[in-house]
């Protein structure tokens, strides 16, 4: 066959995946963006849905957007030096006949529904729960303490997540450093430290990329774990969005709210963007 038919059949290959994209990304994207400048209850054209972000008396849409970034930034910083160690340890320190079953075991947790994960911790964290039984048991407490409904348990449950997810992510890229690499460095006088400065660390930075980018997108957009653990008592982005949805109807607003979250993503992307590639080195 040709050069030039080989190259249309790849270009006619390339059309359901296309059709795909634009039926399920592109076109509601686009739609949503659309509702987002219409009037609510009258669908004439307005930019009060935006201005309105900012503008609004009481603030709650423009707190929101910011105790997301806050949560989610903690959730993120948590989440990667917790995640690490175990990566490197998985990946240089376990035998390889065991780390099938530790990946096993760091996926395990994946099979459970998010919601139950959610309230799992709920009850562990309540007044109730095992935290408090033991820290009475200890004479450390006189009264419970109610861990839970609260920012603390809203970032526990986070990190709880992805730091699993971080592990995976890290050391799919650390297995990809060629051991000559380390050896090298070694047989140039370089310390174990040394060796994990300039060598492993460095060459694993598109990992680290790849998950904290991946925790931050997930962590962000999240509805679920924030309405369970968080009780309520601190309103971000995507419970104000299902508010304006469930309680005054308004499409539109909730269509700005989501595309402004969007922005927040594409910038986090551009952030990330130079590390977002894991390559075999």
């Amino acid at each position: 066959m040709r050069a030039g038919g080989v190259g249309g059949l790849t270009r006619w290959a390339l059309w359901p995946a296309l059709l795909w994209t634009g039926l399920l990304f592109a076109a509601p994207l686009m739609v949503t963006l659309a509702i987002s400048f219409t009037e609510h209850g009258g669908g004439a054209f307005t930019l009060d849905n935006y201005s309105g972000f900012v503008t609004r008396s009481d603030g709650a849409f423009l707190g929101a957007l910011l105790n997301s970034i806050e949560v989610t930034v903690i959730v993120t910083v948590l989440s990667v030096p917790l995640a690490y160690p175990l990566a490197y340890v998985l990946a240089y320190q376990t035998p390889p006949r065991w780390q099938r079953v530790l990946l096993v075991m760091l996926i395990l947790p994946f099979w459970t529904s998010y919601v139950i994960r959610s309230y799992s911790w709920l009850v562990v964290l309540s007044k109730n729960g095992v935290i408090n039984q033991v820290l009475l048991a200890a004479g450390l407490l006189d009264a419970p303490i109610e861990f839970g409904n609260g920012r603390g348990a809203t970032v526990l449950g986070f990190v709880h997540f992805f730091v699993m997810l971080l592990t995976l992510t890290i050391y799919a890229n650390l297995v990809q450093i060629k051991e000559s690499y380390r050896k090298a460095a070694a047989d140039l006088g370089a310390s174990s430290l040394q060796t994990f400065l300039y060598v492993t660390l460095p060459l694993s930075l598109p990992g680290v990329a790849v998950g904290a980018f991946t925790t931050f997108v997930l962590a962000i957009g999240d509805y679920i774990t924030p309405q369970i653990l968080g009780g309520g008592r601190e309103l971000l982005l995507p419970q104000a969005i299902m508010l304006q949805i469930e309680r005054r109807a308004d499409f539109p607003m909730a269509a700005a709210l989501s595309m402004i979250l969007m922005l927040v993503v594409s910038a986090a992307y551009l952030l990330f963007a130079r590390h977002l590639k894991m390559e075999r080195v």
